[in-house]
């Protein structure tokens, strides 16, 4: 199984998957506040990251959705939901594609289409040079959380992410989440799926996701989180996770 943390004993089972500057550990303050009577939750590291570092590839959305099923089936869960922020927003429908009679919900928190996300030659270049490039990894997390919060916080993100992630998987998943596409294996899919967006999120707000994940999924709802950019896991913990246990358990 990839390494993971493990937390709560309820009889409702979860996966949560991080996003391309995240790791198992790095989900802040939510996982203070999760109600771990009802649920239990595990928080995988994708390969390359977290306690995965030097583990190797692959380095794609396919790989993450084996690895997460591989930890299902370690942890005796024959049924459970998933929650994925950003890049693994994208990674847990490849888990619905790939065993749908396994996923009971979803949870999409300002998560990346499984169409991919178009980029110009200009935002490519920018993304990637992310890879090498502390201050470019702030600015983005700066742009996608709306320009408004401490700098202390955004570069306790860098910090993070630069240590917990090996540059060659950070560099590779670029590629798999922003260049991969298989939505017309999702659409019209009937599972249950809850999209969260907050409100200072100017790639992936309500707009983008209108015209993707509420288009293709009829069981689709969406919720626009207040105070909240692209890591309302950091930025509206409580909020966050009222609004997934409640749709978990509804």
């Amino acid at each position: 199984m990839n390494t993971h943390l493990l937390i709560g004993t309820g009889p409702r089972k979860v996966i949560a998957l991080h996003g391309w500057f995240g790791h198992a550990r790095g989900w802040g303050p939510l996982v203070d506040v999760l109600d771990t009577q009802d649920f239990s939750y595990a928080f995988m590291d994708c390969r390359g990251y977290g306690g995965m570092r030097g583990s190797g590839g692959p380095y794609t959305l396919d790989q993450i959705a084996q690895d997460a099923l591989a930890l299902a089936d370690g942890l005796g869960w024959q049924r459970f939901s998933l929650i994925g922020h950003s890049m693994c927003g994208s990674a847990i429908q490849r888990v619905l594609v790939d065993a749908p009679a396994r996923v009971e919900k979803l949870v999409a928190i300002a998560p990346v289409s499984p169409s991919g996300m178009a980029l110009d030659n200009a935002s490519w270049a920018f993304f990637s040079r992310t890879t090498k490039d502390a201050e470019a990894r702030k600015r983005l997390l700066d742009m996608t959380t709306g320009l408004r919060l401490t700098s202390v916080w955004l570069d306790q993100m860098v910090a993070s992410s630069l240590a917990e992630s090996d540059e060659a998987a950070y560099e590779a998943y670029l590629t798999a989440w922003a260049k991969t596409d298989f939505h017309a294996q999702i659409e019209g899919n009937p599972v249950q799926i809850k999209v969260i967006v907050g409100e200072h999120n100017p790639l992936l707000g309500a707009g983008a996701m209108a015209d993707t994940y509420m288009q293709w999924y009829p069981n689709a709802t969406l919720e626009v989180m207040g105070n909240a950019g692209h890591y309302p896991m950091n930025e509206t913990p409580i909020a966050l996770a009222t609004s997934i246990e409640k749709f978990l358990r509804g």
